[in-house]
């Protein structure tokens, strides 16, 4: 006969089964600790202890905070560079993330309504990006976009402009918007895929528009992957490297290329580990975001 359930047995048996789960997770929990937690503080102690010396070395001393206030200060001319930059950053990831959401949103929308045998097929055409490295998508924008390039050559035949668009604040948020509308589209289907159709075909039912039933039905049901995308896109967006060093040019410098521009040129390791530490905080913040808006609804 077995042991009768006692409050006792269930208590040890879910004690083993936290132990298993701690087990289980260890690994995730090392690979956390060694390649983000470490290099994050190494990040901050180098921001707060370290200093440039005349020759471009790092040398360390008592804790200050010259390079976080480095960031607000003007420069020679008088501006605030840092600021600027940082600004850029922030509304050109705005600016991204919204148009990414406007164009994934229908295409997500169209998806998740067809049949399966055409949604698999259009799943892949989403994905096919990823198939190929980033870097050499991004040097194909060069082309298009460039003097010889035929977005160029339409624009000139149409009358528009004569001036190639690459080197441009536009030629970034073309690549931005090209190489992370994928990271909208994906989440926004799945939000959009299990939604409970028969709440749209009740609200149509008692004489809801289709504006009505979108914005009363779908729209709410669709947020967490609404949200979702958001994060995944401003995120990556915000500290992109990549995209603004080919496609941008000098009056287009975002936050992601000044910092690299600080540990290899300027050698000022203290002043990029600072921004370093802000970027993150951003983005630390924007995950923060995320799982206390839209991850407990997904």
């Amino acid at each position: 006969m077995a042991a009768p359930v006692t409050p006792e047995l269930e208590a040890a048996a879910e004690r083993a089964q936290a132990r298993r789960g701690l087990l289980v997770s260890l690994p995730a929990y090392a690979y956390l600790v060694v390649f983000f937690a470490i290099p994050l503080v190494i990040v901050f102690v180098v921001s707060v202890f370290g200093r440039r010396n005349p020759r471009g070395a790092t040398v360390y001393g008592p804790p200050t905070l010259d390079a976080y206030r480095k960031i607000f200060e003007p420069g020679p001319d008088g501006s605030y560079l840092v600021l600027e930059i940082v600004w850029r950053s922030l509304w050109l990831s705005v600016v991204t993330t919204i148009v990414c959401l406007l164009l994934a949103y229908p295409l997500a929308y169209y998806i998740a309504t067809r049949t399966p045998r055409v949604r698999n097929a259009l799943l892949v055409l989403v994905m096919i990006p990823f198939w190929s490295n980033f870097l050499v998508r991004t040097y194909a924008w060069r082309v298009l976009l460039g003097r010889s390039g035929p977005v160029t050559a339409v624009t000139s035949a149409l009358g528009l402009t004569d001036t190639p668009m690459i080197f441009t604040v536009n030629a970034v948020l073309i690549g931005l918007v090209y190489g992370f509308l994928p990271f909208m589209v994906l989440p926004l289907y799945a939000a959009i895929e299990r939604m409970d159709w028969s709440l749209v075909e009740a609200a149509r039912d008692l004489y809801a528009s289709g504006w009505q039933a979108f914005r009363k039905i779908t729209w709410p049901l669709s947020r967490p992957g609404v949200i979702a995308g958001s994060i995944l896109v401003f995120i990556p967006a915000f500290g992109a490297y990549v995209t603004p060093e080919i496609l941008g040019g000098s009056k287009t410098t975002l936050l992601g290329s000044y910092i690299v521009r600080q540990f290899l040129q300027a050698r000022d390791a203290p002043f990029g580990s600072a921004l370093s530490f802000v970027l993150m905080s951003v983005m630390l913040g924007a995950t923060i975001v995320y799982f206390r808006t839209g991850a407990r609804n997904l």
